[in-house]
């Protein structure tokens, strides 16, 4: 078994990976493993932008805090809020240092700023809709010249190396080629992104499987606040199409929603119609679908000229062209689909964990910033300060001594020729289905208590393989949607009440109790011990 070493570890290579390699890569050498290719990350499909306070005139960083904190719903940490915040316009100055190029005015030459549900200003900073994609890029480019960061492609990390005083030291992998390589590092820095792949529908690439969130709880990290699940109002309803997102900033630039028959209806829902905050868009169209029978909803912008939405919209236009749909002069057919996870691996806004020598930021975290209903455009923002913070943190924690722990067990690579693996895709299927029909935009009681049972064999059922074949990446990834599907269900039964992102219709209230987090960690079974505790994170 082959062993690597390194100042720091970073798992995953989405923005706040990238972006905190390149802080930390200033007194360390960081080391960066990433599933796939390095650019197949939740970042590289954002469209909408990064949220920051960039025009003092108009904005101001108490009227983000003030949006932010609505959108919460209550669950938000103010103190995490207000960082992120008021050191977003220097995390945005950085990235323009870097290179990232951002659409600007033509006459002033100033940063165009969009504007997405639930903002009162525009302050979306933004490239087009493309704005991901050059993130990703320009912080790869900058991340393959630092001769101190070293970034490896195909390595999926299975479980994080634990010391016998408690402390991650590091990840085993699964290497491209069927190998295991077990990665040993003084700081651990969990970046793996979100977990849309366990639903059916998701706006998320194949690689969003959870992977962060399951290795943690594993490793006795706890996990907040699960049940709050953000589905994107509006993805490409198509045959052919696969999870193609449709920007936010559509309906920030005036699109509007409507039935088949034409009829505009998110004014009978909320007063801010199609700029409401993304889960009560979401809940809209789920209702009218459900009441029409219908298998989507029209999103139309065909107002505006060609030209328009070719300049501001360049990808929705050309992938939409693709599928033969001119967004120009017809609407466009959208369907919700999971889009965010919210909860994550308890953290703060610098990363810190409850685990010694393991750190979370971006999406993988909850770090407090988005409480029960996160803010469109706040994710980038979120995983620049953690990550920039983060790497502040870690500048006095590196150990030079080469501390050699104990790895634990080591996983056994299986033999591709004798693993079932129509079980595997069988029960990867059935586990996506039943999290969209029981736990997605609307739950009861009843729904959460058959999730609960049917995944909870399915779970019984990856063990079995585990034990009997050893690992592959279809089977960990398999074992990890279970994991952490399991954990949404656990979460949701908890929450009596409906809040942001959690909607029972068993308790459609919102219940002035509720405002406290979720919290889960390994009990001495296998099964998860929960507290219902307070927003700011005691456990239990």
């Amino acid at each position: 078994m082959e062993m690597v070493r390194s100042d720091i570890l970073v798992i995953g290579s989405g923005a706040a990976g990238l972006f905190f390699a390149l802080k930390a890569s200033e007194y360390a050498d960081v080391r960066v493993i990433t599933k796939k290719k390095a650019d197949q990350s939740n970042t590289r499909y954002a469209q909408g932008g990064i949220a920051s306070v960039m025009d003092r005139v108009r904005d101001s960083f108490d009227l983000h805090i003030k949006d932010t904190i609505e959108a919460g719903r209550g669950l938000c940490d103010r103190e995490a809020v207000e960082i992120m915040v008021r050191e977003g316009p220097d995390r945005i100055e950085e990235l323009i240092a870097l290179g990232v190029r951002f659409s600007r005015d033509d006459s002033s030459g100033s940063l165009r700023l969009g504007r997405e549900g639930g903002h009162t200003q525009p302050r979306i900073v933004h490239y087009g809709d493309l704005t991901g994609r050059e993130l990703e890029e320009t912080l790869l480019k900058a991340c393959a010249s630092n001769p101190r960061i070293e970034i490896e492609e195909e390595r999926l990390a299975v479980d994080l190396v634990v010391d016998g005083m408690g402390r991650v030291r590091g990840c085993h992998a699964l290497l491209g080629g069927g190998e295991i390589c077990t990665y040993l590092a003084s700081n651990t820095v969990l970046a793996t992104g979100g977990a849309g792949k366990i639903y059916l529908y998701t706006s998320n690439p194949d690689v969003a499987t959870g992977d962060g969130i399951a290795m943690a709880y594993a490793a006795g990290a706890e996990i907040e606040n699960l049940e709050f699940v953000q589905f994107h109002p509006t993805c490409l309803y198509h045959s052919e199409a696969k999870s193609h997102l449709i920007s936010e900033a559509l309906r920030g630039e005036g699109a509007v929603l409507r039935s088949l028959d034409g009829r505009e209806f998110m004014n009978k829902y909320d007063p801010r119609a199609e700029l409401a905050p993304r889960d009560i868009v979401a809940r809209a169209i789920d209702s009218e679908m459900k009441q029409s029978g219908e298998k989507y909803v029209l999103l139309d912008i065909s107002h505006k000229s060609g030209a328009w939405l070719r300049e501001r919209f360049p990808f929705v236009y050309e992938t939409c062209l693709e599928f033969g749909i001119d967004i120009g002069s017809e609407p466009i057919p959208v369907v919700p689909a999971a889009h965010y996870m919210v909860g994550g691996v308890k953290a703060r806004i610098d990363g810190t964990t409850a685990l010694k020598g393991l750190y979370a930021i971006g999406e993988v975290a909850c770090s407090g910033c988005h409480g029960a209903n996160r803010l469109a455009s706040n994710s980038l923002l979120e995983s620049l300060v953690s990550a920039a913070r983060c790497a502040a943190r870690l500048a006095g924690e590196i150990e030079k001594d080469h501390y050699e722990p104990s790895v634990g067990e080591v996983p056994v690579a299986a033999d591709p020729k004798v693993l079932e693996t129509v079980i595997l895709d069988h029960d990867w299927d059935l586990t996506r289905r039943v999290m969209w029909d029981y736990v997605g935009i609307v739950r009861s009681d009843e729904r959460l208590h058959i999730a609960r049972q049917r995944i909870g064999q399915i779970a019984q059922t990856v063990r079995m393989l585990f034990d009997e074949y050893g690992i592959s990446s279809d089977m960990v990834e398999l074992r990890n949607i279970a994991l952490v599907s399991s954990l949404v269900v656990e979460s949701a039964s908890m929450r009596k009440e409906s809040r942001g992102l959690h909607y029972n219709m068993d308790w459609p209230e919102m219940d002035p109790s509720g405002e406290r987090s979720t919290l889960m960690r390994r009990g001495a079974g296998r099964g998860p011990t929960t507290t219902y505790g307070h927003k700011e994170g005691t456990a239990d």
